[in-house]
């Protein structure tokens, strides 16, 4: 379905801002709930890191899903949005003594351990309070994901988790704990996934892992979290506006051989919420060149990072025009030579003041936003509430 942008509103608004269209996003999570119910012991958690606007976790809230965070903050805004702490899980390679203790007193569900140190660190600050810490171990399963090198996350030569050949010694610490209750192996391949051999592959691993730990160690696990990466057309964000979830949950329902009472956690976050949030901004000036003409737009890579970051192709649609196309490269005006959104671009014929979409921006738009240039951070604007 063709999205449907307030253009009167707009222009009644400084630019740039973000919008997001909050029917999308609801249709989007109460789908993904939906398809994941299907199967008995799926559980699916919001990775907050994708974007924390509070309106956005609200809505997560109101769908009754979990959080994956990956700081204190990001914990301490999944508790602010209401989101229970026994849904809570925490990830990531570097957690501080102050993140870790403010999610011990929060009394979250599980933390992700990535490390011997940080298993150490987190029995000792468990000790000091009297708790016992849930944990599981995140294991690098060596699959390599069809996406960026810069969000493969499941490579052996990745700083996240641990290797196989370090398993023994993870688990050898954490049973010799008295504070850390093991429930759990946690995997993350990458992010922006829209092959699901790569989720195949992920399968194959786990049930590899699993089959091992039950043979050499008599280990069965309670919780097996394989993580989200379920990536969002940015080509076609009308035609593609609600991720295929049913293919990606009976992929894992297929390929992934739970053992009896196992429970398979799932952490979403750009399929989530990616294609209900756009950037909005204005032609400032069009320059033409000797060989290129330039839509110099009011957004620049401080507002959205992803093309300058990742090279990430954003559609663009000219909401003012509906002259014939020209092609143009959209720039913003920060002074990098890298703050380019898109180049050798159709679109319409473009003037001065014209307003500009920048499709598929809700995940790591907002979120990933810097001050660069002493420029101020980009509002927010709802379509329940322009």
């Amino acid at each position: 379905m063709r999205a449907q942008f307030p253009l009167t509103a707009f222009n009644n608004i400084e630019t740039p801002f973000y919008y997001y269209d909050m029917d999308l996003l609801r249709e989007t999570l109460a789908t993904a709930l939906r398809e994941a119910a299907k199967y008995e012991n799926f559980h699916v958690h919001y990775a907050i890191k994708a974007n924390f606007n509070a309106r956005i976790l609200a809505a997560v809230h109101e769908q009754g899903i979990g959080a994956d965070c990956v700081s204190g903050g990001e914990v301490r805004a999944a508790l602010a949005a209401g989101i229970p702490s026994e849904k809570v899980v925490f990830a990531g390679v570097g957690k501080t003594d102050r993140e870790i203790a403010e999610a011990l007193d929060a009394n979250i569900f599980c933390f992700n351990v990535e490390s011997v140190p940080e298993a150490m660190a987190i029995e000792a600050l468990a000790a000091e309070r009297g708790r016992v810490a849930q944990v599981a171990i995140r294991v690098n399963p060596n699959v390599g994901a069809h996406t960026h090198a810069n969000i493969t996350t499941g490579l052996a030569e990745n700083k996240f988790g641990v290797n196989y050949e370090q398993l023994d010694e993870v688990i050898d610490c954490i049973e010799a704990c008295g504070h850390l209750k093991l429930i759990g192996l946690h995997f993350h391949i990458g992010s922006q996934i829209l092959v699901m051999d790569d989720f195949i592959a992920l399968c194959g691993r786990v049930n590899e892992l699993q089959t091992l730990l039950r043979e050499s160690r008599g280990i069965v696990l309670p919780h097996i979290n394989v993580g989200g990466g379920l990536g969002i057309r940015y080509d076609e964000p009308d035609e593609h506006d609600v991720p295929d979830f049913a293919l990606y949950f009976a992929t894992y329902a297929k390929h992934l051989h739970l053992q009896k009472g196992q429970h398979l956690h799932f952490e979403l976050g750009r399929s989530l919420v990616g294609q209900c949030g756009t950037l909005i901004t204005r032609v400032t000036y069009v320059k033409r060149g000797t060989c290129k003409q330039f839509a110099i737009v009011d957004a620049g890579m401080n507002d959205l990072v992803r093309p300058a970051m990742y090279g990430a192709y954003h559609k663009i649609e000219n909401l003012s025009s509906e002259g014939p196309c020209e092609v143009y490269d959209v720039v913003g005006p920060v002074c990098e030579s890298s703050d380019v959104f898109c180049k050798d671009m159709e679109l319409p014929h473009t003037v001065r003041g014209d307003i500009f979409a920048i499709r598929s921006a809700g995940a790591y738009g907002e979120a990933m936003a810097f001050g660069y240039n002493c420029r101020a951070l980009p509002k927010a604007y709802f379509s329940d509430t322009i």
